[in-house]
């Protein structure tokens, strides 16, 4: 299973700013990655798998698909317009708990 604790203790990540930009939301697939781990510099925490970017009224949010040695995951990443970023992780099993909350919530507004 997916350990989101490992990537806030060190390990390393693909965490830069490399999504597209233009109106929400907009798709984008990746070949996948040969894995990292093997020596050299390139030191990956997870392989992206697909990438939608949602820009919003004050923030740009950033719905990535990646994949690690423990599995598919959900990484969503929000940035302000001052530039402050905040991301949160889940397991790909759990989506469909998250697709059904929003739903519920939808329905409130």
């Amino acid at each position: 299973m997916f350990d989101p604790m490992a990537e806030l203790t060190g390990m390393p990540s693909d965490e830069g700013d490399q999504h597209s930009s233009g109106e929400a939301p907009q798709q984008r697939s990746q070949a996948p990655r040969p894995p990292a781990g093997g020596g050299g510099g390139d030191r990956r925490f997870a392989d992206e798998v697909h990438s939608i970017t949602i820009h919003g009224r004050q923030r740009t949010f950033y719905i990535d698909l990646k994949q690690s040695g423990n599995g598919k995951f959900f990484k969503v990443s929000e940035k302000s317009r001052g530039g402050q970023k905040t991301t949160i992780m889940f397991d790909s099993e759990d989506l469909e708990k998250f697709i059904q909350a929003f739903q519920e919530m939808q329905s409130h507004v």
